[in-house]
Formats: C-alpha cells, structure tokens, sequence
C-alpha cells in the first residue's frame, strides 16, 4: 500500500512556500603513502533537492507585443499589408507596443496614415506598411484581433529555497487562438483557491475552478518556455512549509511502476494520490517524457483523473521528485502525460 500524505498548507502566499548533499567517498590507492594532514579533500557529490509543491496558483502572464490571433473576413488593411494569424507586432512606426490599449491609441494617433509595423512571425522580424481604416464605431483599426495578455489557473511543481526560484505548469503557456507560446515579457503568480471541478471524461477535458486573490502577488515571472513558467518569490521568507524538500530524481532512476501525484482539487488542502507510471520516453522533445495512469480512487472520485489546472502537479516514485503532470489523454481523463524535472529545471537554466 501506498502511504497517503495529507495536509491542509493554508492558501499559498506571499513567503508561504518552501527543499541538498551525498558524499562519494573515493578509496585510498594501495601503496599510496600520504600524511594524514596532507590529503586532498574527497570529491563530494551533491544531489539536488527541491520542494514538490503541488498547490494551486493564479498565473497572469503579458506579452511582448501583441499577437495576432484572427483577422476580419474578407479583405481588411491588416491582410492587405501582409499580416498573419499568429504574428507577433512588436514595434508601430518605430516605438515598441506594449499592450493592446497602446495599440490602438497609437492607431488613433496616426489619424488615418499608414503606419510602419515590425513583427516577429517565427524566428523572423519583418517589416511591413498598413493603411488603417475606420470601423463601424468611428476608430482608426487594421482589422486585426489581437491579445496582449492571458490569465489562468495552474500548479507550482517545484520550489527551490537556495534560489527563492519555482517552476510551475510542466508546460508553457499557449495562446488558446493560435496555439503558440506566448511571447514573454513579464507575469505574475497570485494565490488561489479551488473552489469547484468540472470532471473529465471521454472527449471533453475537466477543468479546476478557482479563486485568485487579486491583492496579493506570490512572485514575478521571468520566463514562458515549452518545458513551463518560472519565476522567483517575492518574498524571501520562504520557511512557513508548504512541504519537505526531496532529492531530484535522474532520468535512468525513473521506473515503469507505482507512483504518486501531488494536487491541490479542493480547497487549499494538497494530497497525494495515486498513480501508475505506464510508459517512459526520457528523449521526447515536449513535455511528455511518462505516460501516467491514475489509480486513486478518491481522485478519480473528485475529478475523473487529469483535469486543466492540475498541470505542473509534482510526480514523486521511491521517494524522489521525478517530474509534473502536463497532459491529459482527451479520450481517457484517467490517463495523461508528464514531464521529466530534469527537463524542467534544464529549461528553467
């Protein structure tokens, strides 16, 4: 049987967050002759340890730039000057776009001219020449939907305490219009609390409900990437325990077998449940390195297995920190994939 660990770690705040050696003794050559004072130091080897954390967070992230997620049927100023669904428009006659609202007034300002735009599309910059329009309201526009930032609820995965630093999600934060990596520039994490779930089942994703306090920010987020969100606390009191600090795992010490998740789907209460890991694929390029069944049955209870916002839920197997939760299977909620830490903490530098 599998112990189960439950606490109820109170909502995860500002400074509420919490984590490091193995010596490798190397033998004494026969025959090698040294005075005891004048020995080198054995090598030691460290073995890192992290927090799995496994509560709920509010994530807001804001662009650099804005991006381009549709444009208005038929033919519009945005499409004749050559722009794209999934465009990035970083600069407007030469000053960088911050936000959407900045956008538009810098639209307005123009008066009708056109305007230069540089954008990023991919890995490459372009410049283009648009002649806006008025729309039905009166405004200057290209007739372009565009978005500038996205706001959501996830799961702290790791905390490190030697770097006040965390990663969170497994996965990076996508635009829901054009499915790609948003473009950072800055975000934020809030505490939360789950208020409700919508179960999962066969062909429609379950999804945790929650609350964000909205006055209180956790820590800034410094970077979006395909393997999670990181970012830093803002506070460096980090010792009121959100849990123990556990050694990370190594990709050859995972193992098909046993395991168990760490998640927060009521509440601020943060258990551990029950899992199979079914399948490893350690060189994956994405976030689905483990193939991961859920067992629980008091999981399976509450949420039908996988739902949305349980991405970044810590993996733990023969006590080590093993990797996070970051996909469900849409025809089977009980059955999802995950990411390796080590990945993580590869991508988080």
């Amino acid at each position: 049987m599998h112990e189960r660990v439950e606490k109820s770690k109170g909502r995860l705040r500002r400074g509420a967050a919490v984590c490091f050696a193995a010596l490798l003794a190397l033998p004494v050559c026969a025959g090698q002759a040294a005075a005891a004072e004048d020995m080198t130091p054995l090598e030691t080897e460290t073995v890192r340890e992290l927090v799995p954390v496994g509560h709920t967070v509010g994530i807001k992230l804001f662009a650099r730039g804005v991006l381009v997620v549709g444009l208005t049927s038929g033919k519009c100023p945005a499409r004749s000057g050559g722009l794209e669904k999934g465009d990035v428009i970083v600069q407007c006659n030469g000053t960088a776009v911050t936000s959407s609202e900045q956008f538009q007034s810098m639209l307005q300002s123009a008066g009708g001219t056109a305007v230069e735009l540089q954008v990023n599309r991919e890995d490459s910059r372009k410049t283009m020449t648009v002649q806006p329009q008025k729309n039905d309201s009166g405004d200057w526009a290209i007739g372009a939907w565009i978005r500038d930032s996205m706001a959501g609820i996830g799961t702290m995965t790791y905390y490190d305490p030697a770097t006040n630093t965390f990663g969170a999600l497994g996965h990076g934060i996508t635009d829901t219009d054009t499915a790609q990596l948003m473009p950072f520039s800055s975000g934020s994490i809030l505490p939360s609390t789950v208020k409700a779930v919508k179960k999962g089942q066969a062909g429609a994703a379950g999804e945790l409900r929650g609350d964000f306090d909205l006055e209180t920010c956790l820590g800034q987020l410094t970077a979006n990437t395909d393997q999670g969100v990181f970012g830093k606390l803002e506070s460096g009191d980090a010792a009121e325990a959100v849990g123990e600090a556990m050694p990370v795992a190594m990709a050859s010490e995972v193992e098909n077998g046993p395991a168990v998740i760490r998640s927060n789907v009521e509440g601020d209460t943060v258990r551990d449940y029950t899992v199979e890991l079914t399948k490893l694929t350690p060189t994956a390029g994405d976030s689905r390195q483990l193939l991961i069944t859920v067992t629980d049955p008091d999981l399976l209870s509450a949420t039908g297995g996988i739902v949305q916002g349980m991405s970044g839920s810590p993996v733990i197997q023969n006590g080590k920190f093993v990797g996070a939760v970051t996909h469900v299977l849409l025809n089977d909620p009980t059955r999802g994939y995950g990411i390796l830490i080590e990945n993580m903490l590869e991508a988080a530098g």
